[in-house]
């Protein structure tokens, strides 16, 4: 089980099965929302056991973005039409234990940044 949080401590969650598909997405969304890169794995919404508030943000016109009220912290992505959630890998309290499996939308990458060869990467 992995535990996390976001900064101010106001949102608490466990994923029970510790998470899957551990991807670094290079979209334009996700960089304007976490940098370069966000590094999120996902799991079955019955996985996940949220306490505190958590905000939604509609981004688009197929998934939204949770995020804490009073810090800001952006926590989660998930899609209108599926039965996971994504999550934030930096958010976790202490090691997960996870290793990064892909990049995606590499075609959307920064041009600040190098992504390391070692990982598959796709376009989209």
């Amino acid at each position: 089980m992995l535990t996390g949080s976001c900064n101010c401590k106001g949102v608490t969650f466990n994923v029970k099965d510790g998470g899957q598909s551990v991807s670094a997405c290079h979209c334009t969304q996700c960089r304007k929302q976490s940098g370069p890169y966000w590094a999120s794995g996902y799991s079955d919404i019955e996985s996940f056991e949220i306490t505190g508030d958590v905000r939604w943000f509609a981004a688009s016109k197929t998934a939204k973005r949770g995020f804490c009220p009073r810090c800001g912290c952006f926590l989660f992505r998930q899609t209108y039409v599926e039965e996971d959630m994504s999550f934030s890998l930096g958010i976790f309290d202490g090691p997960t234990g996870l290793e990064l499996q892909k990049h995606i939308f590499v075609v959307d990458k920064g041009d600040y940044y190098k992504i390391a060869a070692n990982v598959p990467q796709r376009e989209q």
